[in-house]
């Protein structure tokens, strides 16, 4: 292999490189149902008490529920809370499960309003995991409070990558039962795609080294 072919060579395994990166998680951060003005409201009114959630649509977004032995379904439960005002999403049976939300669009912001069958303040009461597609972009977990009557409160999320599928879980351990409702979504654009830092490494080095070997043979030349 000569001299020119094996530079290629290794120029191109660099490139190889900085594209196998793994591209890094985005940034979340909690946000308050304030930080939500000009958002997409949704709420299940005028849907029948009973009406299964799987696979159910309203607004553009699809649900689906994964569970072993129990169903979530719209009903009435637990009443009027802070954040809640049937008719509104409800589980039965083992609340175990992941509720996924696969979104119309790409958003930055999302939230929602929730219950779990407690009185008392619980940790991580209720966990929002983030996807692009299949791709995850970040997680955050709240805690619950009480609100008024029963444990639960308001969680939402900014995230700097945009995503369209959520997965959410609630605290079984805790409570037997969760509720939610209005669900919020929001693209502010103001998302963007940091640049990981072992990329930027990498590109720099890859450009020192064409320059080196530039260097090298305009030196020969003269």
């Amino acid at each position: 292999m000569t001299r020119s072919s094996r530079w290629k060579s290794f120029v191109f395994m660099i490139a190889a490189t900085l594209l196998s990166v793994p591209k890094a998680w985005a940034t979340t951060i909690p946000l308050g149902i304030g930080a939500f003005g000009g958002s997409t409201l949704t709420t299940f009114t005028g849907l029948a008490d009973g009406t299964e959630v799987n696979g159910l649509i309203v607004d553009g977004i699809q649900f689906s529920y994964s569970l072993g032995n129990g169903q979530v379904v719209i009903d009435g439960g637990p009443g009027v809370t802070n954040n809640i005002a049937p008719p509104n999403i409800v589980s039965i049976g083992n609340p175990a499960g992941v509720l996924t939300l696969l979104l119309p669009g790409l958003v930055d912001r999302f939230g929602y309003g929730y219950a779990i069958l407690n009185t008392v303040p619980v940790a991580n009461a209720t966990t929002i995991s983030l996807f692009n597609g299949v791709t995850p972009v970040g997680s955050l977990s709240y805690n619950g409070v009480i609100d008024p009557n029963f444990t639960g409160g308001f969680a939402g999320i900014q995230s700097t990558d945009v995503f369209n599928r959520v997965q959410l879980t609630f605290n079984s351990v805790a409570a037997p039962a969760f509720a939610l409702d209005n669900i919020r979504t929001l693209s502010t654009g103001a998302a963007a795609v940091p640049e990981p830092t072992t990329l930027v490494l990498l590109g720099t080095g890859v450009l020192g080294m064409i320059r080196a070997r530039a260097s090298q043979r305009r030196s020969r030349i003269f």
